[in-house]
């Protein structure tokens, strides 16, 4: 099973099409489904203390969906970067331990220490900044992608 959890409601009816063009994709090898979780409204601040009290409630939301024995992929702009082939690998070794895989979004603002503390592991998905919807179609494309090579099938070219 692969799960997920995404802070913010999906409103653009293409990403909202192209996520489930790859759920479908996806379905023959996994279920997955997507929480969506509200996200706290923010006037786009700087202060620190307004910062931590929306990210941490946000976290808390997240890590409610969470269970102990999940093996969570936190996506964050400080995690490591891999190529699709190193991901596929990575993919295929948490497949191989027999965990629900749980992939987290969190908000605007980032993830709380607490999510970031839960997390398996931290992937940076690239460099360039996307908005959190599009990220949720490149996760899925990237996990299509994963499981392309796994079987050794052509998408990937």
């Amino acid at each position: 099973m692969i799960t997920i959890v995404a802070i913010g409601k999906m409103k653009d009816r293409a990403l909202m099409s192209l996520e489930e063009e790859y759920r479908k994709r996806i379905s023959p090898f996994h279920r997955t489904e997507v929480l969506e979780l509200k996200d706290e409204a923010n006037k786009h601040t700087d202060r620190e203390s307004e910062i931590r009290l929306v990210t941490e409630k946000e976290g808390e939301r997240a890590l409610e969906k969470i269970r102990p024995s999940d093996f969570v992929v936190l996506l964050d702009l400080h995690g490591k970067e891999w190529t699709s082939e190193e991901f596929a690998g990575r993919f295929q070794a948490w497949q191989d331990a027999g965990k629900n895989i749980v992939f987290v979004i969190a908000g605007s603002l980032g993830p709380s220490p607490a999510l970031r503390k839960r997390a398996d592991v931290c992937w940076k998905l690239s460099s360039l900044t996307f908005t959190h919807l599009m990220t949720r179609v490149i996760l899925l494309e990237q996990i299509y992608r994963a499981l392309m090579i796994i079987q050794g099938r052509p998408y990937h070219k």
